[in-house]
C-alpha cells in the first residue's frame, strides 16, 4: 500500500476517534445554550445563543454548594491516597518482607469488587460510625477504589527506579523517610500527577456512593445533584439547565488534564541515572 495512503487512512482514523469522543460534550454545550422549544430542534451548528442556563445553575443555591463539595471531596481523597500510596510503595518496592507479591495482590484485588457488592457493608459502617449524611462517609467509601488503583501503580513505578539511587543514599546517611521525600518523590511527579488525576476524576464523577451515603440538599456532590435535576413528567424536564451544569463540571476536569498533560506524557518515560 502507499504511503500516501497509509496517511490519510491514519489520519481519517484519528479524526473519526477524536469526532466521536468529543462530539457528545460538543452537543451538550450547543444545548446548553438553548432554551424554549429550542431544546427540542435537533441542530448541529449554534442557530442562537443563550446563557440563560448558566445563569440559572449558577444562581441556584445549592448546586454552587454541591460543586465546592465535589471539589473537597476529591481533593482530600487524593491527598490522602496519595500519601498513604507512596508509603506503601516504598514497603511494597524497596523492603525485602514475606508475602509482598501476596499483599500486593490482595490489594490490588480489593478494586476488583464492584460497588454495588460492597455498598450494603459500607453502608452499614458509615451509620454505625455516625458519619452518614456527611462528606467523611464519601471520602471513606471513595478511598475503597482509589487507594489500591494508586499503591499498584505507584508501586510499579518506583521499582522501575533505578537501585543505584537509593543506595548512594544510604551511603550518605539517608533515612528512609529522607529517601522517600528527597530522592524518590522528585523523580515521582509524573506518576504522582497522572495517579492523582485519574484518582481526582474517579472521586469527582462517583455516583452510587454519593446517592446512599447522604441524602441531604447541601452535603450533596455535583453527579447526584445533576441527577435531581428533572421535572415531574418528561416533558418538563430542563435539559438546558441539565446540559449547563454538565458542562461547568466536566470544565475543569478538562482544565486539569490540559494543564498537566506533559506530566502526565513524561511519566511514561520518567527515572533514571544521570552519567
Amino acid at each position: 500500500m502507499p504511503a500516501v495512503l497509509r496517511q490519510t487512512g491514519f489520519w481519517a482514523l484519528v479524526a473519526f476517534i477524536v469526532l466521536f469522543s468529543v462530539f457528545p460534550f460538543y452537543y451538550a454545550i450547543l444545548t446548553s445554550l438553548k432554551s424554549g422549544t429550542a431544546l427540542f430542534r435537533v441542530d448541529y451548528l449554534p442557530t442562537s445563543v443563550s446563557f440563560a442556563n448558566y445563569a440559572g445553575v449558577l444562581s441556584n443555591g445549592v448546586f454552587p454548594l454541591n460543586v465546592l463539595n465535589s471539589v473537597i471531596v476529591a481533593s482530600v481523597v487524593v491527598a490522602i491516597s496519595l500519601f498513604l500510596a507512596v508509603t506503601a510503595a516504598y514497603a511494597l518496592s524497596r523492603v525485602n518482607f514475606a508475602g509482598r507479591s501476596l499483599l500486593l495482590l490482595t490489594i490490588l484485588a480489593v478494586s476488583m469488587f464492584p460497588q454495588i457488592a460492597v455498598l450494603a457493608g459500607l453502608f452499614e459502617i458509615v451509620r454505625a460510625a455516625g458519619a452518614y449524611n456527611s462528606l467523611l462517609s464519601l471520602i471513606f467509601a471513595y478511598m475503597i477504589f482509589t487507594l489500591p488503583f494508586t499503591v499498584w501503580v505507584l508501586t510499579t513505578f518506583m521499582r522501575d527506579l533505578p537501585v543505584e539511587i537509593e543506595e548512594a543514599a544510604i551511603v550518605d546517611g539517608a533515612s528512609p523517610f529522607t529517601i522517600v521525600t528527597r530522592v524518590f518523590l522528585p523523580l515521582m511527579w509524573p506518576a504522582l500527577v497522572t495517579t492523582g488525576l485519574l484518582a481526582f476524576i474517579a472521586a469527582w464523577n462517583e455516583f452510587l456512593f454519593a446517592l446512599t451515603f447522604v441524602s441531604n440538599n447541601d452535603t450533596r456532590t455535583v453527579p447526584v445533584a445533576i441527577a435531581l435535576l428533572s421535572g415531574a413528567s418528561e416533558q418538563e424536564v430542563p435539559w438546558g439547565t441539565i446540559m449547563a451544569a454538565s458542562v461547568i463540571v466536566t470544565v475543569p476536569l478538562i482544565a486539569l488534564v490540559l494543564i498537566f498533560q506533559r506530566k502526565i506524557i513524561s511519566g511514561l518515560t520518567a527515572g533514571g541515572v544521570k552519567g
